[in-house]
């Protein structure tokens, strides 16, 4: 996949990319005022929700075509590059036809295929910059896919953006940050540059700074966050805004890690967690083999093969020692769980066994 460059890459000399403007365009006033705001904190992108997609109807779903002059307006009276939402066909064609300059595809969007295609299809031909949220679910090939319809159509101005994932589980977390999931599609697409969403992965104002530091720490390309010039009267996502002073403070204390340091110094450490991986590939080889075994008793003696009272406890328990030892739960939770379904998978393969 050939790309052309969107930003200048990040160096430890430079700053990060930084998108920002208010969750919704509400009024043109209040969409001038956070753009000078933003501007005169050195902000270059302003960004502004147009067409809200809302879980339920009667919510706030954006003022619509009506605040594209405003966005005009910004960049005519600022400078600023402006950025916002599509997720149709004609969002698409307004939104060029008002020269907007740059588009993302939201996650509701991402996860479905036929949309993004529509929104493909329209693009083709045009030298737009693209930029393509995760969807709500924790799939990288659903991700991919996204990127490659929209590849596929002629943009080559591409990146993406890191906004977390939908959960029904209790969390300090909107959308949980799952960011093995953004280091995936890094790997397997190392040259596409990963924005981060703070505002919609934390959905608190006060998580805003600890997820851009770890965002940058992972090496992303640059953040997209939510500021308006009065958050606590916005009329969508008012817990996750900031204020342009605040998001001034929050850059000004971002640390940019040093990218070319040498790991030289790293080698013994790195040898150490070779042996303890494999340590572990033995252990879960012993563990596996003595599943394999129980699953040989449980078919012998016509047992079921899950044994819910036995799983619980041993979750629980294992939970409780790990946090004990300084092992965050919420982990611990997701390895007994891949392990349970493995183990419950060899047995099952056994119990259909025909002798």
């Amino acid at each position: 996949m050939e790309l052309k460059p969107i930003f200048e890459p990040m160096t430890e000399e430079s700053r990060p990319l930084v998108i920002a403007g208010p969750c919704s365009a509400e009024t043109e006033e209040q969409t001038l005022t956070t753009a000078h705001q933003l501007a005169d904190k050195g902000i270059q992108i302003f960004r502004a929700g147009i067409w809200k997609p809302r879980t339920k109807p009667g919510g706030f779903e954006g003022v619509g075509s009506v605040g594209l002059p405003w966005l005009k307006r910004v960049k005519q009276e600022t400078g600023m590059l402006t950025a916002i939402e599509v997720a149709t066909a004609k969002h698409v064609y307004e939104a060029l036809k008002y020269g907007i300059d740059i588009l993302w595809i939201g996650a509701r969007t991402t996860a479905n295929p036929f949309a993004v295609q529509e929104i493909a299809d329209v693009l083709e031909g045009v030298d737009v910059p693209v930029l393509i949220k995760n969807p709500v679910n924790p799939d990288v090939d659903l991700w991919i896919g996204a990127i490659e319809r929209v590849y596929n159509a002629g943009i080559r101005r591409l990146a993406v953006i890191h906004r977390g994932f939908s959960t029904y589980d209790k969390s300090v977390y909107r959308n949980i940050p799952q960011w093995h999931i953004p280091i995936e599609l890094r790997r397997r697409m190392p040259e596409m540059p990963i924005i981060c969403d703070p505002s919609h992965i934390g959905g608190r104002r006060e998580l805003i700074a600890s997820i851009s530091q770890q965002a940058l720490d992972l090496q992303f390309e640059g953040l997209i966050i939510e500021s308006h010039c009065n958050p606590d009267e916005a009329w969508s996502d008012k817990n996750q805004q900031i204020t342009p002073d605040v998001l001034e403070h929050i850059l000004q204390h971002l640390v940019v890690r040093k990218m070319n340091q040498t790991t030289e110094d790293l080698s013994v450490l790195r040898h150490q967690i070779d042996d303890l991986d494999n340590q572990l590939l033995e252990v879960l080889a012993k563990r596996f083999r003595v599943s394999r075994e129980i699953g040989t008793y449980k078919k012998e003696h016509g047992m079921p093969v899950l044994q819910t009272v036995r799983y619980d406890e041993i979750l629980h328990n294992r939970i409780s020692q790990a946090q004990s030892i300084g092992i965050n739960g919420e982990f611990m939770k997701n390895i007994l769980e891949a392990i349970h379904e493995e183990s419950v998978r060899v047995q099952l393969e056994l119990m259909n066994k025909s002798e």
